[in-house]
């Protein structure tokens, strides 16, 4: 069987996207998957998207790590979805979608800058090495220095698999302070196993972080990742942080066919 993709990518995190309205997509194949995703034996990505039928939304977001497992929120490829459906005519300049984490708010503009709401973030534990919060997906926020030669590899594997984080793991943050409210930040992402160019839900941890930590003094935090720029917006009240939104590019790469066999 044949199936028709679309390429994305959201500042370098790239994703095979399929439009899966008619419930065509063998889901529960997870060595299709991971061949899908292999950059060598396949289209090659970070990830791989579903966007489906969802009554009451616009569509539903289904997401498969590289590994061909079903995993938590991505940010990019939230955003990157957002651009699908705009293309597909499904949507015009917002949306209203559903992901594994819950229901999600979406702008696009006229020259696909997305804006995605995040969930609400309420518990932040913060220690002298390290913070953690779930953004959609666990993170592991940690300041570096010389972060251009940090070994994130092998670093945040170590610390993806310790036992700080048990069976399930983390992903993994490593921040360096560049100017006021502006810092690079480089993700090792459990589930790809590797450094990506950037990773969404990551960049959102990493700001919330450095403003919890008193690092960054304003609710506009910019994130220069290995594939460009991400902006981080946020408000704050008594529970923690909410209104969070991740802005940046999402672009069509390519489309193209893949048999399964």
């Amino acid at each position: 069987m044949t199936f028709n993709f679309y390429k994305y990518q959201g500042t370098g995190n790239d994703f095979v996207i399929f439009d899966n309205r008619q419930n065509t997509f063998p889901k529960n194949d997870t060595k299709f998957i991971n061949h899908v995703c292999n950059r060598r034996f396949g289209i090659g990505a970070d990830g791989l998207m579903l966007l489906e039928n969802e009554e009451g939304y616009d569509f539903k977001m289904v997401y498969y790590n590289s590994d061909g497992n079903e995993s938590s929120m991505c940010g990019n490829g939230g955003r990157c979805l957002v651009a699908f459906a705009k293309k597909l005519g499904i949507i015009e300049k917002e949306a209203k979608f559903i992901a594994v984490d819950g229901p999600h708010y979406a702008k696009i503009s006229h020259d696909n800058i997305v804006s995605l709401q995040m969930i609400d973030v309420k518990n932040v534990k913060s220690t002298a090495d390290y913070t953690f919060l779930n953004t959609g997906s666990p993170h592991h926020v940690q300041i570096v220095n010389e972060i251009d030669t940090f070994d994130v590899k092998n670093v945040g594997a170590q610390i993806r698999y310790s036992d700080l984080y048990g069976q399930s793991g983390s992903n993994v943050n490593f921040v360096e302070k560049v100017a006021d409210n502006e810092f690079r930040l480089r993700t090792y992402e459990r589930g790809v196993e590797d450094e990506t160019l950037s990773c969404g839900t990551g960049a959102t941890a990493a700001a919330i972080a450095m403003f919890h930590n008193k690092i960054a003094d304003k609710k506009i935090v910019d994130l220069f990742v290995q594939g460009g720029r991400l902006r981080v917006t946020f408000d704050t009240d008594k529970n923690g942080f909410k209104n969070i939104f991740l802005i940046g590019a999402a672009t069509f790469v390519f489309e193209g066919n893949i048999e399964k066999k």
